[in-house]
């Protein structure tokens, strides 16, 4: 994205400004990556020479570590603590002269990267970042808020740059654009705008940041020397999270570190890089070395991000006319397979910490809880009325049920809950469904339905009724659809509210029983739930004290229990299992969350899931999760069962414009037409397919 007003052209663009396909599969830079490392060299104290050197030392790392943007302190190239010489022409021509030298020795060298430089000015000196790629010195933009309170002192020596702009600045003896009006572009087959701010310049309320980002800047950079005091550290990762969060871009920073002067402050070297308000990536600070941080940064989601979130939009539109002038790079991406330098998370409805795991669920349990409560409130009526499988989504409504009533100060015994033998229902099954209802003090019934299915399936003329094994979809929807129908009408005899069961996957998959089967209730608060999350907030619910003694070894023994419809009898001793026909839970949960949440590309969700879940032996997996589920999946594996799910999805869309009310639990989306998704019936995922079979290798 462009700002308005005038391009530069750097000497040496000569990349196609389009992008193009050409990267492998296997690199960051063909699904929206870009590489960027937040730099902290070595200082020493008024040496241009040997800053120089030392900053191209860590250039040339990141040229061979795939990085395509570095940032680094603010006025590294002389040091930012050496006060009144800062005003010395020895210096100063030593800067500029260093620059000259740095410039020349990067040719060749991928990475782009902004260094820190006191430069002169028409009489004024300017505390500035500098941005430099392949030989050239594309520009160089002119700090803006000037700190001069406490320990700092900066109007001593330097000039604001507010104003400045459309300006052109001499280094050495190149020509370069100047100002507070600058962008850099890199095209190529993998493009990125960015903008540099210095140091104080983020702290203030209008940061030039935010302009720069409402302007097209998806990188912003922070070149700064904030000295170290108790706590500033984190005011710092509050300060730059909050601007990538507002901005909806990727914030880079640096601090200043070893080799400032100690005598009056100190420096800790802190590096770190944000994404939309997540710290992805920061330097162990107090260095004793020169270091960086280095990560992937995902520009396709800050891209998606900005196109979906309106009020972004709004800002743009709102914005005062300003004149950016746009510097074109000529950058290109490395050709062969790069590993991707990011943790991806393999359950991305799930926190991989315990502590913000036990918070998530506590939050989602008590989102649960309040609808229900309120809806039952509402209403006006005293009683609930739920199915118990002894599977994992009714035992989860089962609980909130039974809080929601807790809460209302009504008893327990207006939650009345049925378990509804079918044809397949196990032994195990019942027993837990029982256990549990006992366990939580609801009233507890049984209600077998297979009588009636008997009748239902003979009147349809069903072979079953004449004694064939015909397992179709009719034989497991006649006993959906009669459990949902008796729900409704013990609501009616008894002036219930039913409770739905099904959870976020299974409506995303259309794995539930439309109309009058388990598609339907009154109320479903699990409807915002994916399958992933739901046996954690079991386990939160058992070690809360949520449900009493009795109840934690039920509950314990239920998520042990593979998940299954019971609709169909065991074959040869085996259960049906679910995740046989629309895939693993696992792998269903990630491609709705990077598809509804993220709308990336089927390719792109492929690749990712091949960093998540290539290598089983990395780590990063949940609390508690059982051996079993700690499995790699391959390339192969992974596009079946994206194809799955996208033809589900699709195919299943009318089932979600009439699902029952249920309240959105997770900032990973829900799929409700009211609360969050939206799209056609009659839709189709020919593209979606298309786009996988095009860009995936086989």
């Amino acid at each position: 994205m462009r700002g308005a007003g005038e391009t530069c052209k750097s000497a040496a663009m000569t990349a196609k400004m389009s992008p193009d396909r050409g990267l492998p599969f296997a690199s960051p830079y063909r699904h929206g990556f870009v590489r960027v490392a937040a730099c902290v060299p070595l200082t020493s104290l008024a040496d241009p020479a040997a800053n120089a050197e030392r900053t191209l030392g860590l250039v040339k790392q990141g040229h061979d570590q795939g990085v395509a943007l570095m940032v680094f302190p603010e006025l590294g190239i002389s040091a930012y603590s050496i006060d009144d010489l800062l005003l010395q022409d020895a210096l100063l021509d030593g800067v500029e002269a260093a620059l000259a030298s740095l410039a020349e020795a990067s040719g060749g060298l991928r990475p782009v990267f902004a260094v820190g430089a006191p430069l002169r000015f028409e009489g004024r000196l300017f505390n500035t970042a500098v941005v430099i790629h392949d030989g050239e010195i594309l520009g160089a933009v002119p700090k803006t808020f000037l700190p001069n309170y406490r320990e700092y002192y900066e109007r001593r020596w330097f000039a604001s740059g507010r104003g400045v702009v459309g300006r052109t600045l001499q280094i050495a003896d190149r020509l370069v654009p100047f100002g507070t009006d600058l962008l850099f572009r890199a095209g190529g087959a993998a493009p990125f705008t960015f903008h540099a701010e210095i140091c104080e310049d983020v702290w203030t309320p209008e940061p030039p940041s935010t302009a720069a980002a409402l302007a097209g800047a998806e990188i912003l950079l922070n070149l700064s020397a904030s000295n170290v005091v108790i706590g500033k550290a984190e005011a710092r990762r509050l300060l730059c999270a909050s601007q990538s969060m507002r901005c909806q871009a990727v914030y880079a920073y640096s601090a200043a570190g070893v080799g400032e002067s100690t005598t009056d402050n100190a420096w800790d070297g802190q590096a770190s890089i944000f994404e939309l308000g997540e710290l992805l990536a920061e330097s162990g600070r107090f260095p004793t070395e020169s270091t960086m941080a280095v990560v992937d940064v995902d520009l396709g989601r800050v891209r998606q991000e900005r196109i979906r979130t309106g009020s972004f939009g709004d800002a743009i539109a709102g914005r005062q006319e300003a004149v950016w002038r746009t510097v074109d790079i000529a950058f290109e991406a490395p050709t062969g397979p790069l590993a991707l330098r990011r943790t991806v998370d393999r359950f991305p409805f799930v926190p991989d910490d315990p502590a913000r795991l036990a918070e998530y669920c506590h939050e989602a349990y008590n989102v649960q809880v309040q609808g229900l409560a309120q809806r039952l409130r509402s209403t006006g009526l005293k009683k609930l009325v739920i199915g118990v499988s002894g599977g994992l989504d009714s035992t989860q409504a089962l609980i909130v049920a039974a809080k929601a009533m807790d809460q209302l100060g009504l008893p327990r015994e207006g939650v009345l809950a049925f378990t509804m033998p079918g044809f397949a229902t196990s032994d195990r099954t019942k027993a837990n469904a029982w256990a549990l209802m006992k366990a939580l003090g609801v009233s507890a019934a049984e209600l077998d339905i297979r009588p009636a299915a008997d009748q239902m399936l003979a009147d349809l003329g069903h072979p079953f009724a004449d004694g064939k094994p015909v397992y179709d979809v009719t034989f497991e929807n006649v006993q959906a659809g009669l459990r949902t129908d008796y729900l409704f009408r013990l609501a009616n005899q008894n002036g219930g509210l039913v409770v739905g069961t099904g959870d976020l996957s299974e409506l995303a998959l259309g794995w539930c029983t439309y109309g009058v089967g388990d598609h339907m209730s009154h109320y479903n608060p699990n409807s915002g739930v994916p399958k992933t999350l739901i046996q954690h907030l079991i386990r939160f619910a058992a070690g809360a004290a949520e449900v009493g003694e009795t109840a934690v070894a039920v509950l314990r023994d239920i998520l042990d229990t593979e998940i299954s419809p019971e609709l169909v009898p065991a074959d040869g001793g085996k259960t049906q299992a679910t995740q046989d026909f629309v895939g693993p839970y696992a792998l269903q949960d990630f491609t709705l969350f990077h598809m509804t949440r993220s709308g990336a590309a089927p390719s792109k969700i492929a690749w990712l899931a091949l960093s998540a879940w290539g290598d089983a032996d990395r780590g990063g997996w949940p609390v508690d999760l059982p051996a079993a589920e700690r499995r790699a999946y391959d390339l192969a594996e992974i596009k079946h069962w994206l194809r799955l799910f996208l033809t589900r999805f699709f195919a299943n869309q009318f089932k979600r414009s009439a699902v029952p009310n249920g309240p959105k639990i997770s900032s990973g989306g829900a799929l409700s037409p009211r609360g969050d998704w939206r799209m056609p019936s009659d839709a189709r995922p020919d593209a979606w397919l298309a786009e996988l079979d095009a860009n995936t290798p086989d």
